[in-house]
């Protein structure tokens, strides 16, 4: 059973879909937003969560305040579970979702700049490609923006982009997290320069 942890929906549970998705344990999500919470990163946050799944990661945001929550993942299972958990939580005029991966998401032109990014990719993402989401990412980003990656504790640390600095790395069983702010003084890749990197590989 997956639930939302805290804040004003917590003990709610939540539609999770069949098949590949792994969702992040109810333990890992309480010590994920109890550090977030810490850092005064969630209340009044805009927040991306990507490949979400059954949306649990962005929904707990929105329980415990964030003004804003967009919800993606290409797998329509999973965009049906967070359209419903949506639906089923009232949060309707506060949580989007969309269908399509995360790299198309993030090669659209940006539309907002988010406080946080919760990412947390199947284990078969590999570092390249979770590597070009990262980059392709801080075209997103609001000044002093957190991003958190859950991966494996097998997995190595993901590749950040100059504009991304980690400042933390938590483990908990077999998951690790992973924390980046933006880095003083570099400049975010673009969505233009991500086009034309693409266009140079081909």
């Amino acid at each position: 059973m997956t639930r939302i942890v805290s804040g004003v929906s917590g003990g709610r549970t939540l539609t999770v879909p069949k098949g590949a998705t792994r969702p992040t344990s109810e333990r890992v999500r309480e010590a994920l937003f109890s550090r977030l919470d810490h850092l005064g990163v969630v209340d009044g946050a805009r927040v991306l969560d990507l490949y979400a799944g059954s949306g649990a990661l962005g929904l707990e945001a929105a329980s415990r305040g964030a003004v804003s929550v967009t919800l993606v993942d290409s797998a329509k299972p999973a965009v049906a579970a967070c359209r419903s958990n949506v639906a089923a939580l009232g949060l309707r005029d506060t949580a989007v979702v969309v269908g399509g991966t995360a790299r198309g998401y993030l090669m659209g032109a940006p539309s907002t700049a988010y406080d946080l990014v919760l990412v947390d990719p199947p284990y078969d993402v590999t570092e390249t490609d979770l590597g070009d989401v990262l980059a392709a990412l801080t075209a997103w980003l609001a000044p002093d923006a957190v991003v958190v990656v859950e991966r494996s504790r097998r997995s190595p640390e993901p590749t950040w982009p100059p504009a991304l600095e980690r400042t933390d790395e938590r483990r908990y069983g077999d998951t690790t997290l992973w924390f980046a702010s933006t880095a003083p003084g570099e400049e975010p890749v673009t969505v233009t320069d991500m086009g034309e990197r693409a266009g140079e590989q081909r």
